[in-house]
C-alpha cells in the first residue's frame, strides 16, 4: 500500500499540469470535458482546491481521479503513473525489484544507497538499443555520452533500459534514473529506490566562469543535446520539484558569478508553464523560442546539429 505521505504528494500535484500531461488543452482554467461529447469547454479547474468539475455531466474529483478516468486505470496504477510522470518515486512499488534485479538486489524503500549502483557506472556499457537511441536517433556526441557516464542493461523481461547517473557537484553519485528504450512504452522513466528528483549534471557548475551562459533543459536528453551543441547545460525535473537547496544554488550562481541562464522551452503548454515558473525563481532567465516545427531542443538539434 502507498503511505499517506506519498498519496498526499500525488494529490498535491498541480491539477492543470496533470491535465495537460494527460492531453487536455487547458485555457483560462477550462477545457473540453473528456467524459462526455463536449463542445463548450464545460470542465473547469479550481487551482485553489486542486480539483476539477464538469458543469454539464457532473464529473468531478482531484488529481488521482482525473488520471484514473482518462487512463482507465485503477487507483494503484493511476498513482504509479502519476509518480512516474512527475519523477516522484514510490517506495512501495511492487515491481521495483523485478525491473532492476541486477542493481537493486530486491532492496526495499529507504534512502538512496549509492554503493549498490556506483560500480555499474565505472565501466559503462551501451546495448545496441542504447547506441541506436543515442547516436542514430538523437545524434549525441560520443564525448558527451562518456562524460555523462551513460550506461544500459536489459531486465528479466528482456526490456532494454538506459541508466542515467545523477552526480553531486563534488562528483558523488546521488541518484539513478532509468529510461525505457522501447518507443511508446509506459512508464518511460523511473528513478531508483530512494532517489529524490534533483538537478541533473551538477558537475558542470564547476566549469562555469563569471558571466558564462548556463542552459536549463527540461530533461536529461535535452541536456545531452545542448552539451553536444557546445553549451554548458543542466536539467531539472520541474520547477515545482526543485528543492529549496537547489533554488538557493541557482540564485547564488546568478548573483555571485553573474551566470546568464538560458532556456529553450518545449513547444507545448507544460514547457511554457515551466519557463514561466522558472522566471519567478530566476528573473534573468532568457527564453529562446524554438521554431514551431520543433517539439523540443533535442528535435531542433537533430534537424540542425547546432544551437540556434
Amino acid at each position: 500500500m502507498l503511505d499517506k505521505f506519498e498519496l498526499q504528494r500525488l494529490r498535491d500535484l498541480p491539477i492543470e499540469g496533470v491535465a495537460e500531461r494527460l492531453g487536455l488543452e487547458v485555457v483560462k482554467h477550462k477545457c473540453l470535458c473528456p467524459f462526455h461529447d463536449d463542445h463548450h469547454a464545460s470542465l473547469s479547474f479550481s487551482v485553489r482546491r486542486n480539483t476539477y468539475r464538469c458543469f454539464a455531466c457532473g464529473a468531478h474529483g482531484g488529481v488521482i481521479d482525473l488520471a484514473m478516468g482518462l487512463l482507465n486505470k485503477d487507483f494503484k496504477d493511476a498513482c504509479r503513473w502519476l509518480a512516474d510522470e512527475h519523477n516522484r518515486p514510490l517506495s512501495s512499488s511492487p515491481r521495483e525489484g523485478r525491473e532492476l534485479p541486477s542493481l537493486t538486489g530486491g532492496v526495499g524503500g529507504g534512502s538512496f544507497d549509492a554503493t549498490r549502483y556506483a560500480r555499474f557506472f565505472e565501466r559503462p556499457w551501451l546495448s545496441d538499443e542504447a547506441r541506436r537511441f543515442l547516436f542514430d536517433e538523437r545524434r549525441i556526441d560520443p564525448r558527451v555520452v562518456r562524460y555523462c557516464r551513460l550506461s544500459s542493461y536489459k531486465d528479466r523481461d528482456d526490456i532494454p533500459w538506459m541508466s542515467i547517473p545523477y552526480y553531486s557537484r563534488d562528483g558523488e553519485l546521488i541518484g539513478v534514473q532509468r529510461r525505457n528504450l522501447i518507443k511508446g512504452s509506459q512508464p518511460r522513466f523511473k528513478f531508483a529506490m530512494g532517489c529524490n528528483p534533483t538537478i541533473y549534471n551538477l558537475p558542470v557548475l564547476n566549469r562555469l566562469r563569471n558571466g558564462d551562459e548556463l542552459y536549463i533543459a527540461e530533461g536529461s536528453s535535452d541536456a545531452w543535446s545542448l552539451l553536444s551543441a557546445g553549451h554548458k547545460a543542466i536539467a531539472i525535473p520541474s520547477a515545482t520539484l526543485l528543492s529549496p537547496k537547489d533554488v538557493e544554488l541557482l540564485q547564488a550562481l546568478s548573483h555571485e558569478q553573474s551566470i546568464r541562464f538560458m532556456m529553450h522551452p518545449d513547444n507545448d503548454a507544460p514547457g511554457a508553464r515551466l519557463a514561466s515558473q522558472l522566471q519567478t525563481i530566476l528573473p534573468n532567465l532568457v527564453i529562446q523560442q524554438l521554431p514551431p516545427d520543433c517539439k523540443d531542443f533535442s528535435d531542433y538539434y537533430v534537424q540542425n546539429r547546432r544551437a540556434p
